[in-house]
């Protein structure tokens, strides 16, 4: 079979299982990412039936699924509101640092991998999913609940902080001297400095000069526009992912409202071949033998990320059921994770199918602790508060549904 055709086929079916995933997830009320996963992992290298002639294709698509995650993150948040955010959360950015990362460190030096290893798990254990978590919020509709800023700001910081992480982690995985680590880096901070600062000062003469009445060349213009800064970030030793959630952030008002528009259906597309790319590139035989402690290791850190949206969520104000759909929320991990963990297996194979089945795991529990954390809590707390002695009664805790119709 000539190899466009096999192509065409197989993105076809891919297109089609999709199609047909998500409208079984949506009947049953249920996030459709982890059934994207598993698809991938059913028909990726190992599976059931492995596909080869869509493989580079789909594996492009998918990045192209991130960036357009993160585009349409940043359309929803004005370049001021991102600046008190990181003003604001930096604080909550610490205790998430230290609550997640730790846990990964000790883990590679437990099993005896070394310290660059232990950085490299670090970060594994860290970095919360932004394109899990944007596309769970959008399809459960909290956008506009009041704990979203608060989660955003919280991603927000992680996706910077990688500016600053992955430079340090590459130098330390080719063994580069001081002076060559320290200039990649300065490259690195310097660039994402300049996007603020451009976003901050000129962000509404970008909206105008984007703007366009003309649906057809604002799509082209943004896309073109977001696609070419997020090339040049990744090249600068920046995340694409950074790079065009900084796009998003310069653009405003009418704009922003026409491109979210526009931009909507193909995120949704490419983001759903993200998810099973994701699948595709793991080999089901090389989880078995990581299992345990990738197990113990994911329950550990979703612990201690609902911990951490919890903190952040208390020190915003957010009182009740807000905290814990916050904490629920920055469970999932994904990209970051599989990014580092790539970049480290030259130096330990052995971390590689860990963190993938670490990031599986959290992928999968990811959208469940999103939507079931809070639930979960307040009947706890309700059950705890039956049980206490004496005739006081505690206010049952306020439901999602309350606490998004007041915000």
């Amino acid at each position: 079979m000539h190899d466009t055709t096999a192509m065409l086929i197989e993105l076809g079916a891919i297109i089609l299982a999709l199609g047909l995933l998500g409208r079984l997830a949506g009947r049953v009320g249920f996030s459709p990412i982890p059934l994207y996963l598993l698809a991938g992992l059913a028909f990726g290298h190992g599976g059931i039936l492995p596909l080869q002639a869509s493989e580079e294709f789909v594996a492009t698509g998918a990045e192209i699924g991130v960036i357009l995650l993160l585009l349409l993150l940043g359309l929803e948040y004005s370049a001021s509101e991102l600046v008190t955010n990181l003003k604001t959360q930096y604080p909550s950015g610490v205790v998430d640092f230290v609550l997640n990362a730790v846990p990964g460190a000790v883990a590679a030096l437990i099993l005896g991998w070394g310290p660059v290893a232990a950085v490299a798990l670090a970060g594994v254990t860290w970095i919360s999913s932004s394109g899990v978590i944007a596309k769970v919020l959008g399809d459960l509709g909290r956008l506009g609940n009041r704990e979203t800023p608060v989660v955003l700001g919280v991603l927000v910081i992680e996706d910077l902080a990688m500016a600053v992480y992955l430079p340090i982690l590459t130098a330390l995985l080719a063994g580069v001297s001081l002076a060559g680590g320290t200039v990649t880096l300065l490259i690195s901070l310097g660039t994402v400095g300049a996007v603020l600062y451009v976003a901050l000062r000129h962000g509404r003469l970008i909206s105008r000069a984007v703007s366009s009445d003309n649906s057809e060349m604002l799509l082209l213009v943004v896309l073109g526009l977001t696609l070419l800064v997020a090339g040049l970030a990744q090249e600068l030793q920046v995340s694409a992912a950074v790079g065009a959630f900084l796009v998003g952030i310069a653009l405003s008002g009418e704009v922003a409202e026409g491109a979210s528009s526009l931009l909507t259906p193909l995120r949704d597309l490419f983001a759903a071949v993200f998810f099973v790319f994701f699948g595709l590139s793991t080999d089901p035989a090389d989880i078995p033998p990581v299992l345990v402690p990738a197990l113990l290791l994911a329950v550990v850190t979703a612990l201690t990320k609902v911990a951490t949206g919890w903190y952040a969520a208390r020190r915003a104000g957010i009182q009740g059921g807000g905290r814990w759909r916050a904490g629920g929320t920055l469970v999932a991990r994904g990209e970051f994770s599989i990014v580092i963990a790539g970049l480290a297996v030259g130096v330990e194979p052995r971390i590689g199918p860990l963190a993938t089945a670490y990031v599986l795991i959290l992928v999968v529990v990811g959208p469940l602790t999103t939507r079931f954390t809070e639930p979960l809590a307040r009947r706890l707390t309700r059950r705890a508060t039956s049980k206490a002695p004496g005739p006081a009664r505690v206010e049952a805790e306020p439901t999602a549904e309350s606490e998004h119709a007041n915000a």
